[in-house]
C-alpha cells in the first residue's frame, strides 16, 4: 500500500512539472567578450517554456527586448532570434560604455533571472615616443617616453634598444573605463648611441599584432683623428701614402695636412686628395712630422706621424718606424760602454799606485851619501864606488 502511494506521488510530480513548463527552471546565458567597435550577440535560453516571455535588460536596467518587442530605441541593438525557448539580440559598434552586467529574465511566478557579463576590450592607440632631441649632444642626459591611450585592460609596453630589450619605468593612469600607459627610459648620451634605434612595443589582448614605433637617435660629438700608415718601410724612391681617419658627427671637414708645423714643402710630390696625403717619390728631405687636422662645430682634433726615410739599400727595421730617434745609433748604449771603460781604467791606476807606494826602496846613484862628503870629484867617485859594495846593507824593505 505504501509503495502504491509513493508511486502515485512521483507520477503527480512529473505531470505537474510538464504542465507548469518553465516555472521550475532558470534562464541560461553566457558571458561575452568583444573588441571595441565590434558586435556582441547576447543569447538567453530555457529548456522548457509554456510560452512565458524572455526579456533582456542592459546594465542600467533598461529593457532592450521583451520577447520579440523592442523596448529601447537604439539603432545599434537588433533582434536576432525570439522564441519560447530563446531570445538572442545583437549589439553593434560596441563601445566601452556598453561594458557591464546584462540581465535575462523569465517571467514566471516568481520571475527567474540570470546575468551575463559583456566585456568590451578597449583597443590601445598606436604608441608615440617623445623626448627625442635631434640632434642630441654627447654627454646629454635624455628621457624617452612611450605613451598609449584607451586600452582596457591596461596595455603592456616594452622597450628595445636595436634588437635587445631594455627596461623602462611604467606609469598607469585610469581615464573612465580605459587606461593611459606610459613607459620612460633615461640615459646619458655618448657617441656610441649615434644611429641606435629605440623601439616601443605595445602588447594587448585586443591586438592580433603588436603596435610598434621606432625612433633613431642622432648624436653629435667632437672629431677624433688618427693616421693610418702603410705596413711597409719608407724607402727612398718609393711611393708613400698616409690617410687621416676621422670620426665625428657632423663629419669633420676639411682635412688639413702640414709638415713640421708649416705648409707642405713640395706640393708637386706631396699630393693631397680628400683625407689622403701621397708622396710620389720619397727622399731624405721628406723626414719630419706630418700632421692632419679637422674640425666640426663641436671642436678640432689633430693626429701626427713621424716619417723617417731609409736609404734604398737599407734592409729596414723589423718594426714600424714612427719615431726619428729610433733609427740612429743607440747613444745610451755607447755612453754606457764608455763609462764602464773609464771606470775600469781608474781602478787600474789606483791599484798600480798603491802597489808602487808599498814597494818603495833605496836607489843607488853616483850621488851616494859617501860621495856627498868628498872634498873633490875624484874622491867622490872613489867613495861612491866604495859604497856600491855596501849597497845591499842600505836597502829598505816594506812589508
Amino acid at each position: 500500500m505504501i509503495f502504491k502511494q509513493h508511486f502515485v506521488f512521483i507520477l503527480y510530480s512529473l505531470c505537474a512539472s510538464v504542465f507548469k513548463g518553465g516555472q521550475g527552471q532558470f534562464p541560461i546565458t553566457q558571458n561575452v567578450t568583444v573588441v571595441e567597435g565590434g558586435s556582441a550577440n547576447m543569447t538567453c535560453r530555457v529548456d522548457y517554456n509554456d510560452n512565458t516571455s524572455l526579456q533582456w535588460s542592459n546594465p542600467a536596467q533598461q529593457t532592450l527586448f521583451f520577447g520579440d518587442k523592442k523596448a529601447l530605441r537604439n539603432n545599434r541593438i537588433e533582434l536576432i532570434r525570439a522564441s519560447s525557448q530563446e531570445l538572442t539580440i545583437k549589439i553593434g559598434d560596441v563601445s566601452l560604455s556598453d561594458d557591464g552586467l546584462y540581465t535575462c529574465s523569465l517571467f514566471t511566478m516568481p520571475v527567474k533571472t540570470t546575468k551575463a557579463f559583456l566585456t568590451v576590450l578597449g583597443v590601445p592607440s598606436r604608441p608615440e615616443i617623445t623626448g627625442f632631441t635631434k640632434p642630441a649632444m654627447e654627454g646629454d642626459i635624455i628621457t624617452l617616453t612611450c605613451s598609449t591611450l584607451g586600452s582596457k585592460p591596461a596595455a603592456n609596453i616594452r622597450w628595445f634598444r636595436n634588437d635587445k630589450e631594455v627596461q623602462g619605468s611604467k606609469e598607469l593612469n585610469a581615464t573612465g573605463k580605459s587606461f593611459t600607459v606610459r613607459s620612460s627610459l633615461q640615459f646619458q648620451v655618448d657617441k656610441g648611441e649615434d644611429g641606435v634605434a629605440y623601439t616601443c612595443s605595445v602588447e594587448h589582448v585586443s591586438l592580433s599584432n603588436l603596435y610598434t614605433t621606432t625612433e633613431v637617435l642622432e648624436v653629435h660629438y667632437a672629431p677624433r683623428l688618427e693616421i693610418s700608415k702603410p705596413q711597409i718601410d719608407p724607402l727612398e724612391g718609393q711611393y708613400f701614402k698616409l690617410e687621416c681617419v676621422s670620426i665625428g658627427n657632423p663629419i669633420p671637414e676639411p682635412v688639413l695636412w702640414s709638415k713640421d708645423g708649416g705648409e707642405l714643402p713640395d706640393i708637386e710630390r706631396m699630393i693631397v686628395e680628400g683625407r689622403e696625403l701621397t708622396i710620389t717619390t720619397l727622399n731624405k728631405t721628406d723626414n719630419g712630422t706630418y700632421r692632419c687636422e679637422a674640425s666640426n662645430h663641436l671642436g678640432t682634433s689633430t693626429a701626427e706621424y713621424k716619417l723617417f726615410v731609409y736609404a734604398k739599400d737599407f734592409p729596414g727595421p723589423t718594426t714600424d718606424p714612427n719615431a726619428l730617434g729610433q733609427h740612429g745609433p743607440d747613444h745610451a748604449l755607447i755612453g754606457g760602454v764608455v763609462a764602464v771603460v773609464v771606470f775600469i781604467t781608474l781602478c787600474l791606476i789606483i791599484v798600480l799606485g798603491r802597489y808602487l807606494a808599498r814597494h818603495k826602496g833605496t836607489y843607488l846613484t853616483h850621488e851616494a851619501k859617501g860621495a856627498e862628503d868628498a872634498p873633490d870629484a875624484d874622491t867622490a867617485i872613489i867613495n861612491a864606488e866604495g859604497n856600491h859594495v855596501h849597497a845591499e846593507e842600505k836597502k829598505e824593505y816594506f812589508i
